[in-house]
C-alpha cells in the first residue's frame, strides 16, 4: 500500500503576502522502499516524494506556490537558463533531533545569500521569509525521509532559473523557484580521511568583479575540467589560486579552506579572507565562531601557496581542512602542484580539525545545547 497526503490542496502556510502555499495530494512511496533507500542513501542519488515550486513573472511577481509531486520539469527549448545560465542555487540540511523532531541549520543565512546571488545575476530575489516557508513546507511534508543514521541528513537544494523562452541577452521575465530534497550519507565514501588535492595553476575559479562570491551554476560548470585533471593525477579535489597573481590560495571547487598554525590550546586558525572572489560559506562562518568559543585565535587573511608549502615543511602549519555544507569538514592530506608536492602533517586527520567537526555535528544533530540559536525547528 502507499500513503497519501490527507490534506488536499489546502494549507495554512503562506509563501509571500497574498500568495498562499498550495499543498497537492501526492502518492508517497511505500515505507519499505523508503527504508531501503535510507539504509544506504549515498549522496544526491535519491529524491523525496515532494518538491516545492513557485513561479515569477515581471509585472505579476511571485505566484502559484505549491508543494507538489517530485517530477521532471517541462522547459521550452528556448528557456533562457539553458542559453545564458541565469541559474542560482543553495545547499542546506535538515537533521533528525534526539527528541524526534527535525531542524534545519541556519536557513536564514542561506535565504540571505540566495538573495545576494539573485541580485548579482539580475534575477528577482525570493523574499527571505518566502524561502524559509518553502523549505519548512518541504521538510515538514517529507520528514519521514530524514535519515537517523550517523552523519546522515536530508540535503535540501533550493534553486532558481530563468524559464522565459527567448534568444536575446537580457534578464529574463519569467522564473521558477524550486526546492528538492535528497537523503544523504557521508559526502566522501571513505569517511573522514584526508583527501588529496591538486593545485590548479592553469585555471582559476573566480576573478575580481566576477561571480565567485555567489552560488551560480556557471561557477561549478567551469570547475569540471580542472576536477578531471585532478582525478587523472589521483587527487580528490582541486585547490584554486587567485586570478590576478596566481599565488594566493582561494578555496576548493565547492569548499572553503582553513589552515591550523601550531597545536594545542595555542593553535591559530587562518582562513583566506573574503575578497569578493570567495564564497562566504555558512559552514566557514560557523567554524570561525566555534573556534573562537574554544579560545583559539582566528585570522582571515591572504595565504600564498609558498606559505602553505613551507609552513607544512617546517611544521608551522600542522593541519589543513576544507569545509562546506555537503562535506562538513574534510581534512587535507597530500597536495600536488607543478612547483612541488607536499604532505600535510602525517597524512592523518588533525586534532583541531576533528574537534571542530565533532563540535559542529553535535550542535546540528542536537547532541549539545545550541547556544548560538542556529537550529531552526520545523513545526
Amino acid at each position: 500500500m502507499t500513503d497519501t497526503l490527507a490534506d488536499s490542496r489546502t494549507s495554512s502556510r503562506m509563501f509571500t503576502d497574498g500568495v498562499p502555499l498550495v499543498v497537492e495530494d501526492v502518492t508517497r512511496r511505500p515505507a519499505a522502499e523508503r527504508a531501503g533507500i535510507l539504509a544506504d542513501p549515498g549522496f544526491g542519488r535519491h529524491f523525496t516524494d515532494h518538491m516545492f515550486v513557485a513561479r515569477y513573472e515581471v509585472g505579476r511577481g511571485w505566484y502559484d506556490a505549491r508543494l507538489t509531486r517530485y517530477a521532471p520539469l517541462q522547459l521550452d527549448p528556448g528557456a533562457a537558463a539553458l542559453h545564458y545560465a541565469q541559474s542560482i542555487f543553495e545547499g542546506l540540511k535538515a537533521y533528525a533531533q534526539p527528541d524526534g523532531t527535525v531542524a534545519t541549520f541556519r536557513p536564514e543565512a542561506n535565504a540571505a545569500r540566495f538573495v545576494r546571488s539573485a541580485e548579482r545575476l539580475a534575477m528577482p530575489p525570493v523574499p527571505e521569509q518566502a524561502f524559509l516557508a518553502g523549505v519548512d513546507a518541504l521538510v515538514d511534508a517529507d520528514r519521514d525521509w530524514v535519515p537517523t543514521g550517523p552523519d546522515q541528513t536530508l540535503y535540501l537544494r533550493p534553486y532558481q532559473l530563468a524559464v522565459e523562452s527567448f534568444l536575446g541577452v537580457r534578464p529574463a521575465h519569467e522564473y521558477l523557484f524550486l526546492i528538492i530534497a535528497s537523503p544523504a550519507g557521508a559526502y566522501f565514501p571513505r569517511g573522514v580521511q584526508p583527501v588529496s588535492v591538486y593545485v590548479s595553476e592553469d585555471y582559476v575559479r573566480a576573478a575580481p568583479g566576477g561571480t565567485g562570491d555567489v552560488k551560480c551554476a556557471g561557477n561549478y560548470a567551469a570547475s569540471l575540467l580542472p576536477q578531471q585533471q585532478a582525478s587523472a593525477l589521483g587527487c580528490d579535489q582541486v585547490v584554486y589560486l587567485d586570478a590576478v597573481e596566481k599565488k594566493y590560495i582561494e578555496e576548493l571547487g565547492g569548499m572553503n579552506l582553513f589552515f591550523v598554525l601550531g597545536s594545542g590550546a595555542d593553535a591559530e586558525l587562518v582562513t583566506p579572507e573574503l575578497s569578493g572572489t570567495l564564497l562566504p560559506g555558512i559552514t566557514r562562518d560557523s567554524l570561525i565562531t566555534l573556534a573562537r568559543d574554544m579560545g583559539h585565535r582566528v585570522t582571515e587573511r591572504k595565504v600564498t601557496l609558498d606559505e602553505w608549502r613551507s609552513g607544512v615543511t617546517d611544521g608551522v602549519i600542522t593541519e589543513t581542512f576544507a569545509c562546506g555544507t555537503a562535506a562538513v569538514i574534510t581534512p587535507l592530506g597530500e597536495a600536488k602542484a607543478r612547483t612541488g608536492d607536499f604532505l600535510v602533517g602525517a597524512g592523518v586527520p588533525g586534532t583541531l580539525t576533528m574537534a571542530l567537526r565533532e563540535s559542529l555535528l553535535d550542535i546540528q544533530h542536537g547532541r549539545v545545547a545550541d547556544t548560538h540559536g542556529w537550529l531552526h525547528r520545523i513545526a
